[in-house]
Parts: structure tokens; C-alpha cells; sequence
């Protein structure tokens, strides 16, 4: 065991596939501590026996509860095999996010030095449920060996949307550390869909992530923040999110969206613009 970190990982791909994003994220964490990885999608055997060398455990079943039902089926798996009490912080991480880009350990050492209970990388400092975004969780053992954590875990089913996921079990869980008189804090404020919007700013400001999402967002008026991350990034690490990228999204799409052409830019901002205003008026 490894700095007595315990990662469950949560991954998902549409096509039934785990590419090398998923396994640079995986590897990395692998470096700092113990991993357990769980897909929600009908991966089979083959394309996981590539994770062996980096998890104590990998599996993948269709289940459809979202990267909550991914942690939950870990989290059961680590807490049959496995003496969570030898541990010191519990994650939970998603793979809506492509890196890290940056050398995570100095984040995990900052999280973990916070003072507090419960820490993630990014806050939505939400007006009336704030709470750490679900995609980058740690907690220490006053959180992972508690009963109400168990029973939470345990209690994750699916639910009708992801709007519904969010409110019961990314919002639910951090009100749940509140509930319990403990704290939570995180590295980051990110107001809004900012994280996804904003990704060149919070790339000059050190966040070791960019989320998958931003490719898929404003019309392709993202493409030029996403180029910037992409060439300021070790090349290995971008060939690699841009394979990723071109499997799921297709090569003519992500070729299109990573223009450098400064009137295409300027025509997609003009484009969202007017739609966004007869969407949402002024």
C-alpha cells in the first residue's frame, strides 16, 4: 500500500471501451496510493485485464447510476477485501475529466492538509447547496469508517436523471458531512458551469483537469481554451486526450472544433450569442 491512499475510481465510455485517458488517470493515481476501479458500461474482460498492473480491483457492469452507482460497487469491493481502518484518506474520482495535467501529488498533499474532514479539488459555492463537485472527493477516516457513510454508499440506486444524481448524492453528500458535524473544503471556487466554460483561466490558475464536456460546449467556441491547454501540455498527454476526444466525438468534429482559423472563432461566438439570446432573451 502506497502513502495509505485508497482511489475508487468511477469510469464511463459510451462505446464500451477503456482507452488510454482512462489508463493515464488510473496509472497516475496508481502512483500515489492503492486504486479500485469500476465501469459503468459493458466493458469486457480484455479491455480491462489493462488496468491489472495499476488496481487492486477492476470490473464493469452496465448499471446506469452514474459515477455514484460506480463508486458504490467499488467501495462495496474495498470494504469486503480490504481493511479500510489501515487507510488514512478514501477519493472517489470520475473520469469526466481528462489528466492530470500537472503533477498531482503536491493537490493530494494540500487537500489533505486543509484541516478538515472532507475535501475535494473544486467547490460550487451554490446559492443554497453548496457542496464539492462529485468528480474529485477525499475524506479522512471521520468520514470513510462512519456508519452514515457506509449506509449512503450502500444507499445509491438508480435514479430518473442526472439533475436527480446530483441534488441526492453530489449535493447530498457533502450536506450529509455538514448533517454529521464535520467539515468539507476544497482547493478551488468555481461558480456555476464555469468548469466547463472557463477552462483556459482555471488552466493558468493550476487546476490539474479540464473537463471532457468543454469539447462539447458553446457551439465550439471553447475549441480555441481547449487548443491553448493542448499545447501547453506534455505532447504524450495530449496525443492521448486527443484520441480520446476523436473516438468518442469522431476526428471531422474535433478537427473542426480546434480551428485556429480567427474567423471561424469569431463567427461561433457571434452564433452562440444570438442563440443563447432568443433562448434565454436578454
Amino acid at each position: 500500500m502506497k502513502n495509505k491512499r485508497l482511489f475508487l475510481i468511477a469510469g464511463y465510455d459510451p462505446k464500451n471501451e477503456a482507452d488510454e485517458s482512462l489508463l493515464y488517470l488510473v496509472s497516475s493515481m496508481a502512483g500515489m496510493g492503492d486504486v479500485v476501479l469500476y465501469m459503468d458500461t459493458e466493458c469486457n474482460r480484455q479491455q480491462l485485464n489493462k488496468f491489472i498492473p495499476f488496481t487492486l480491483h477492476c470490473d464493469a457492469s452496465r448499471h446506469r447510476e452514474y459515477d455514484f452507482g460506480s463508486y458504490k460497487r467499488a467501495y462495496i469491493w474495498a470494504k469486503n477485501n480490504l481493511k479500510l481502518s489501515a487507510y488514512d484518506f478514501l477519493y472517489l474520482i470520475n473520469d469526466s475529466i481528462y489528466g492530470p495535467l500537472k503533477d498531482i501529488k503536491p493537490y493530494l498533499e494540500k487537500m489533505e492538509s486543509l484541516g478538515t474532514d472532507a475535501f475535494g479539488l473544486v467547490c460550487n459555492p451554490h446559492k443554497t447547496h453548496p457542496h464539492i463537485q462529485s468528480w474529485f472527493i477525499g475524506c479522512k477516516k471521520s468520514v470513510f469508517l462512519s456508519k452514515w457513510f457506509d449506509d449512503f454508499m450502500n444507499d445509491i440506486k438508480m435514479l430518473s436523471d442526472k439533475g436527480s444524481i446530483t441534488k441526492q448524492y453530489e449535493q447530498g453528500f457533502s450536506k450529509k458531512i455538514l448533517d454529521n458535524g464535520l467539515s468539507w473544503k476544497c482547493l478551488y471556487t468555481v461558480p456555476g458551469r464555469r468548469i466547463y466554460n472557463d477552462v483556459k483561466k482555471l488552466y493558468k490558475h493550476n487546476l490539474p483537469f479540464i473537463k471532457k464536456a468543454s469539447f462539447i460546449r458553446h457551439n465550439g467556441r471553447l475549441g480555441r481554451q481547449i487548443l491553448y491547454i493542448l499545447s501547453n501540455t506534455d505532447e504524450k498527454l495530449s496525443k492521448v486526450i486527443l484520441s480520446n476526444a476523436e473516438r468518442i466525438w469522431g476526428k471531422e468534429y474535433i478537427h473542426w472544433l480546434l480551428t485556429k482559423n480567427p474567423i471561424k472563432i469569431i463567427y461561433r461566438k457571434i452564433t452562440y450569442a444570438i442563440k443563447k439570446l432568443f433562448k434565454e432573451g436578454i
